[in-house]
C-alpha cells in the first residue's frame, strides 16, 4: 500500500468519524432506527479503513473483513427504507440479515460455488435501493438534489465491488486489471464516504 492510498483511506475515516457526530446528534433530536442503520454502517466503514492501513490490501482476501463489509450496504440500505419507507423495514431488514449470514456461512465453510450466487444476489439488492431510493425520492420533490449523491456514492462503490470480485473469480472486468483496482481503490472508498456525506447532510429538504 502506498502513501497516498494511506492519506485517501485516513481522509475516508475522518468523513466517516463526521458522520458517525451527525447521526448520533440526528438521533438524539429524533428518534429513529435508521440513524443506528447508518451509524452502524460508518463505524464498520471506520473500522475496515483502519484494518486496510494495519495490514494492507489483504485483508481484502480475509473472510472476516470480507462478511463485514457487508454490513455497510446492508445498513445503508436497510436506513434508507427505516426512513423513508417506515413499513417495509422488517421484512428488508430480515432480508438483509439472511444476507449477511448466508455469505458467512458460504464464506467460513468453504462453499465457494453458492457463494459466487449468495454474494452478488445480496449486494445487488442492497446496491439497487441505495441507488434508486434517492432517485424516486427526488422526483417526488420530497428530497434536494444533493441527496442524489448517496446515489453517486452507491454507483462508485458498486463499480469497485464488482471489479473486485471479477478480480477474486480469476477474471477481468473492462480495464479493472489487479494493479488498476487497487491503485483507484482508496480514491474510490473516499469519494464513496464524501458522496454519501454530502446526500446525507445536504439532502434533506
Amino acid at each position: 500500500m502506498k502513501i497516498l492510498d494511506i492519506v485517501f483511506l485516513l481522509l475516508t475515516g475522518l468523513v466517516a468519524i463526521y458522520m458517525l457526530l451527525f447521526f448520533f446528534k440526528k438521533n438524539k433530536e429524533e428518534k429513529c432506527s435508521c440513524n443506528l442503520y447508518f451509524i452502524l454502517s460508518f463505524l464498520v466503514l471506520l473500522v475496515a479503513g483502519v484494518l486496510l492501513i494495519i495490514f494492507g490490501w489483504g485483508a481484502l482476501g480475509n473472510n472476516f473483513v470480507a462478511v463485514v463489509a457487508g454490513i455497510i450496504p446492508f445498513g445503508l440500505a436497510t436506513g434508507l427504507i427505516a426512513k423513508h419507507y417506515k413499513k417495509n423495514e422488517g421484512w428488508y431488514g430480515i432480508l438483509m440479515l439472511i444476507g449477511l449470514i448466508l455469505i458467512a456461512v458460504t464464506r467460513y465453510g468453504g462453499m465457494v460455488k453458492l457463494g459466487k450466487i449468495v454474494y452478488p444476489i445480496f449486494h445487488a439488492i442492497a446496491g439497487l435501493t441505495i441507488f434508486f431510493i434517492p432517485i424516486f425520492l427526488r422526483l417526488k420533490e420530497k428530497v434536494n438534489c444533493y441527496y442524489l449523491f448517496i446515489t453517486v456514492g452507491g454507483t462508485l462503490i458498486g463499480l469497485g465491488g464488482i471489479a473486485l470480485a471479477f478480480l477474486k473469480a480469476g477474471k477481468q472486468l473492462l480495464f479493472f486489471s489487479q494493479s488498476f483496482v487497487l491503485m483507484i481503490l482508496a480514491p474510490l472508498l473516499f469519494l464513496t464516504a464524501l458522496s454519501y456525506a454530502i446526500g446525507f447532510v445536504k439532502g434533506e429538504k
